[in-house]
């Protein structure tokens, strides 16, 4: 799979930027508000539509437009593939594959990224949210069908949220939504649980092979594993903290609330990691990211860097560049060239932004 091809209409602050990926790597220089990572998010959204940086879509649109549009070309299984996305101040859009319109879940199967930003190095110390986010992420990459199981126990837990702020409960119906809760909710754990597991393996060894002897873990916040004992464990926990729920007015159990916990050597890595330390374990889980989608969908997903080599060390620097397959397709954006060896850049495309324009190539 390769991105061949890129164009931005209105995108941000990318009135009109088209931009062509001849070489597997692709460097993009520009100081920093100039659009580099606009780039890399429009990308990242063809695959996801959605944005790491936004939950709003609009926010997109460039503030003098009336809409923003995203066109380009793939390559995949030796067929050229054209995506093409608008999206309206008007809330409008429309999706488009090979220039028939297309369903989300058909459009964001065609390409697959990875994504490592300076965003993801507060990972560990972030929000139960965001971590939350970067897993479902991850998994509904390998999984199409998990944004399904998703959405629809979001909007059951919308409709008892509902419930639970009305003056009168039913109690009928609360004990209905979760059981139904119970059901979607466990499948979601069970499957976050069987990623967890597998990127945990990966990791570790390439943690390993940067610290040399730290042993990393991960923790969910379910202890049982079957789909069998998750039930019963929401069920249980539902019970018990079912007047909490009602004084609350909201739902305080499930996979909506969970978090994960990262050890370093059985320690709190949140708590006890030292800043270096935590980015070498967020540098372990990108690249086993990278693997595991390469393992499960048997393509290699499009690596997106953004500004991320600033924020390592030289050995993590260049750890992570040896690490990326030939066969990777990878878009990196720094403020200048200084970071790279010269044995790096050849065979690289290297473009110049500045105030959402491709000025030069060099």
């Amino acid at each position: 799979m390769k991105l061949k091809r890129l164009w931005l209409k209105n995108y941000r602050n990318c009135k009109s930027v088209e931009l062509k990926f001849p070489n597997k790597k692709t460097l993009i220089i520009g100081k920093n508000a100039q659009g580099k990572t606009n780039i890399l998010e429009s990308i990242f959204f063809l695959s996801d539509l959605k944005s790491p940086r936004t939950s709003t879509i609009s926010d997109l649109i460039n503030f003098n437009a009336d809409k923003f549009e995203i066109s380009a070309d793939i390559e995949k299984n030796d067929t050229e593939i054209e995506l093409d996305y608008t999206y309206t101040t008007e809330k409008k859009k429309e999706l488009k594959i090979n220039k028939v319109k297309s369903t989300k879940k058909n459009f964001k199967s065609v390409i697959t990224t990875v994504l490592f930003s300076t965003k993801d190095m507060l990972l560990l110390r972030g929000t139960p949210e965001d971590r939350r986010t970067w897993l479902d992420r991850a998994i509904s990459q390998i999984y199409p069908a998990y944004d399904e199981r998703l959405s629809k126990y979001d909007k059951i837990r919308i409709q008892k949220n509902n419930l639970l702020k009305q003056d009168v409960v039913d109690n009928d119906l609360y004990d209905i939504y979760n059981e139904q809760l119970i059901i979607t909710g466990s499948n979601i754990i069970f499957l976050r649980k069987k990623f967890l597991k597998e990127i945990e393996e990966i990791a570790k060894t390439k943690h390993r092979s940067i610290s040399k002897r730290e042993n990393i873990s991960m923790e969910y916040t379910c202890p049982e594993s079957s789909i069998e004992n998750i039930s019963v464990y929401l069920r249980q926990m539902l019970e018990e903290r079912r007047s909490e729920e009602f004084a609350r007015k909201q739902s305080c159990v499930g996979p909506h609330r969970d978090d994960i916990e990262f050890k370093i050597n059985n320690n709190d890595a949140t708590k006890f990691a030292s800043q270096g330390q935590q980015r070498t374990l967020v540098l372990s889980l990108k690249l086993s990211e990278l693997e595991i989608i390469k393992n499960k969908t048997g393509y290699y997903p499009i690596l997106l860097l953004d500004d991320v080599l600033a924020e390592l060390d030289d050995f993590r620097q260049n750890y992570l560049l040896k690490s990326i397959d030939n066969n990777t397709q990878t878009i990196i954006t720094s403020v200048d060239t200084l970071l790279f060896e010269q044995e790096f850049l050849k065979d690289v495309t290297i473009y110049n932004i500045e105030n959402g324009n491709i000025r030069s190539e060099l």
